[in-house]
């Protein structure tokens, strides 16, 4: 090799090893203000946490006015990426979202791959049938029946759990038209969620049967230490939010009068009290 062809490969090498460096020690927060703008993903059409408004067409609903509250806080601009359900975490994983504000419950699985914000708010699970339907009273009567779900949800995942065959579905309408059509049993959703359906249907033939002790809803990162100072920020303003009461004036404006933010914080503690 060449004194040149020597040289030109030792410049190549620390190039690539300066750049390893840099993508390393990369910062999360550092890169959004760079570009002046975070990366929401949001599925937009699951009220009253993300929908579009009806006259305006604008999108709105607690998890939106949160991540409105993340970008402000940041000094950058919200841009909200509209996706199915079951692509929210992929791309986060992808880097295609930076976060995702959209009633996302804990799990361990998820756990193993996301760092979580301190929980923002604290719902139920509930388990909704046609009104006529007697054969399911409890979530133990989904063992060989059919539920309608978002893949890869929380509440997919509890129907697998007591032996329901889960049919996927990518939006709520799209549940409940399955539940009325009786071509799946059930569905599970957030107890908001459906007492928000109830509230513009209230003739829908449907009834709740059971419902979950609770769930901590929050706001996924990536796992690892170019997120940490991200997720810092995060947990910032929603303590924030919490202190001057903003949380809760948005969880009565979107939750019909449900302070679900109180409950959330409420249930933090006793979640940390257990675990020590």
């Amino acid at each position: 090799m060449s004194k040149l062809s020597r040289i030109l490969s030792l410049v190549l090498a620390l190039t690539l090893i300066v750049s390893f460096a840099a993508f390393a020690g990369a910062d999360q927060l550092e890169d959004i203000k760079a570009r002046g703008y975070i990366v929401i993903a949001t599925e937009g059409d699951w009220s009253p946490w993300t929908y579009r408004d009806e006259t305006t067409k604008e999108l709105t609903g607690y998890d939106i006015e949160i991540g409105k509250a993340i970008a402000e806080y940041l000094g950058v601009e919200a841009r909200f990426a509209e996706t199915k359900f079951d692509a929210i975490l992929a791309g986060i994983d992808s880097k295609r979202f930076d976060i995702a504000c959209n009633g996302i419950g804990i799990t361990e699985e998820r756990a193993q791959k996301y760092d979580f914000s301190t929980p923002y708010a604290f719902t139920r699970k509930v388990l909704v049938v046609r009104i006529d339907n007697d054969s399911i009273k409890s979530f133990e009567d989904l063992k060989g029946k059919k539920t309608a779900n978002t893949s890869a949800s929380t509440y997919a995942a509890l129907g697998e759990k007591y032996g329901a065959e889960v049919v996927g579905v990518d939006t709520l309408a799209n549940t409940i038209q399955l539940v009325i059509q009786r071509r799946v049993d059930a569905t599970i959703n957030s107890q908001v969620t459906i007492n928000d359906y109830f509230t513009e249907h209230p003739d829908a033939p449907l009834k709740v049967v059971a419902e979950t002790e609770g769930d901590l809803v929050v706001i996924p990162v990536r796992k690892g230490d170019d997120s940490a100072t991200l997720l810092a920020a995060i947990n910032e303003v929603l303590e924030m939010m919490r202190e001057d009461g903003r949380l809760s004036e948005l969880s009565m404006r979107f939750f019909n009068g449900l302070d679900l933010s109180r409950d959330s914080a409420e249930a933090a503690e006793e979640t940390e009290a257990a675990a020590e």
